[in-house]
């Protein structure tokens, strides 16, 4: 694709998000469903040629931008918030097979854009496998954090850590920093100029292309043991 034919992600499908957060209501969603769904269409072909431009260089389960859309219903049952939609276009694209661990998550909304990739609440056992490799050796995955491109890209790991030490680690241990995560999440921001401008889709391509080398670090953690075998 040159740059003159590069997908734009809609204005206007933006745009009404952004009307969305100003009358988040039952009301106003009723009398602008057609034009919710005029602009999902739009946002469906721009998302279609990302997942097109993500299987070249991953294997992607989702099949298509439509299944990869979140619904824009909230479910407020157990929240504080009871707005009941979502004002962004949000989902995901998930990689596949169990060898391929990690997603690509996407939202975009006024003020409020990005994509994220790792993992948002991983179980015990995954966790553990992760600490005890980083526990052996904190190398690998610290060269990927301080490789050029993704401190240009994400900039620093994110996740919620604890405030202590985590059982069975040694307090005093060279990768302590690392070994407190409790979710190992790496994230790209947008603004909403970066959103609109016409070279977007190649920025969040890039930025879903930049997340490999942690995926793929995380999936060989995950899925094989010491001796190559999979688990």
């Amino acid at each position: 694709m040159t740059e003159n034919t590069l997908p734009v992600f809609p204005k206007s499908s933006f745009d009404f998000m952004g009307q969305l957060q100003s009358n988040n209501n039952r009301e106003w969603f009723a009398l602008n469903k057609e034009v919710y769904q005029d602009e999902k269409q739009k946002v469906e072909f721009f998302l279609d040629e990302l997942l097109n431009d993500l299987n070249k260089h991953d294997v992607i389960e989702t099949p298509s931008a439509r299944k990869s859309l979140y619904r824009v219903y909230r479910d407020i049952r157990f929240s504080k918030d009871k707005t009941p939609f979502c004002p962004g276009w949000l989902g995901r694209f998930k990689r596949a097979t169990k060898y391929r661990r990690g997603g690509y998550y996407y939202h975009f909304e006024p003020g409020h854009s990005f994509v994220i990739g790792g993992f948002w609440g991983p179980s015990a056992q995954d966790l553990k496998l992760v600490r005890d490799d980083i526990a052996f050796d904190a190398t690998p995955l610290r060269n990927i954090l301080q490789s050029q491109s993704f401190k240009s890209t994400f900039g620093t790991l994110q996740g919620d850590k604890l405030k202590t030490t985590p059982k069975g680690y040694p307090a005093d241990h060279e990768a302590i920093d690392l070994l407190r995560y409790k979710q190992y999440l790496i994230i790209r921001r947008f603004t909403d100029e970066e959103v609109l401008s016409r070279d977007f889709f190649m920025v969040v391509s890039q930025a879903l292309k930049n997340m490999r080398p942690f995926f793929d670090y995380m999936s060989e953690v995950l899925t094989v043991d010491v001796n190559g075998l999979p688990l």
